[in-house]
């Protein structure tokens, strides 16, 4: 049985077809992949490092726009609910990284659809729409943080938000869109290969 995909197909719609029961199950996988990549931290303050937002991008990557987008509603959804699934098992608040979880959705979305169009067949579509993703995190991330850390009394201008949202996450963001870079490609070839 051959499956029929157009050429705005997911990666996962390689290997799991599309039904209900099928993306609810993507959708719920998705989420949990991010809460347990969101336990691999480096305490920092007031923005850990964390295996997170690799998880957002793979799900997006994965899952594709919608499915991926719906994945970290659900992920959001859940801290909110108050299960301890973000960084360091804790649960929503409208602390310091709230802009960043609220982004990670929209970078879900953003790298699904990249995705869905062929961008993670080669090492460049990768490493674009990784760094297309990660900013579009950073411009819901940054502007939270300056917000929180003015309401907390500390220093919130430019280069005191970028010392403690950004700049730490260079190098690991940089490793991350590597590591997808090398085996994203490699994933759609391999499972073009069985369709």
């Amino acid at each position: 049985m051959t499956i029929q995909l157009s050429s705005n197909s997911a990666l996962v719609d390689r290997v799991v077809p599309r039904s209900a029961l099928n993306n609810i199950a993507l959708i719920l996988s998705g989420a949990v992949f991010t809460a347990y990549a969101a336990q691999l931290v480096i305490p920092m303050w007031p923005v850990p490092i964390t295996a997170q937002t690799l998880a957002v991008l793979l799900v997006g990557s994965v899952l594709g726009a919608t499915r991926g987008a719906i994945s970290l509603i659900a992920y959001f959804s859940l801290g909110a609910m108050g299960l301890p699934v973000f960084s360091a098992a804790t649960s929503l608040s409208f602390g310091p990284t709230f802009g960043y979880l609220v982004g990670f959705i929209a970078a879900a979305g953003v790298v699904g659809w990249l995705s869905e169009r062929g961008w993670h067949k080669s090492v460049a579509g990768v490493l674009g729409s990784f760094a297309i993703a990660n900013t579009v995190i950073y411009l819901f991330g940054l502007p939270w943080l300056a917000f929180a850390l003015g309401n907390l009394g500390i220093a919130n201008d430019l280069a005191s938000v970028a010392t403690a949202g950004l700049v730490p996450f260079i190098v690991g963001d940089v490793l991350k869109m590597i590591l997808a870079a090398a085996l994203l490609p490699l994933a759609w070839k391999f499972l073009g290969k069985k369709n």
